[in-house]
């Protein structure tokens, strides 16, 4: 994942105006494209240099959203409303059940 672009985005709710619930990040449009389009994709990368494995879905008006977790979260030393430095890519790896 070295020589894989960073970008920059905001941890945000799923649900606008929530309090609490599933935290996501929104692709750029050229990554979604990247990874395959507006569908349901395994992902993995860095989020603020912490190694992820997660889940991107449609959000709606041509947006993907990857799915954040408290775990990762926590690890990366972030929450919702921080900007944060993500790569992302394809997640082909076989992950435990």
């Amino acid at each position: 994942m070295a020589d894989m672009d960073s970008f920059s985005a905001v941890i945000r709710r799923w649900k606008p105006g929530a309090t609490s619930g599933l935290a996501v990040i929104d692709l750029p449009a050229d990554r979604a494209d990247a990874l395959g389009g507006l569908k349901q994709l395994r992902v993995r990368g860095t989020l603020n240099g912490h190694e992820f494995a997660s889940n991107t879905m449609p959000a709606g008006g041509g947006v993907l959203a990857m799915s954040v977790s408290k775990q990762i979260m926590k690890a990366a030393g972030v929450e919702v409303g921080d900007t944060v430095e993500v790569q992302v890519e394809l997640d082909h790896l076989p992950r435990p059940g």
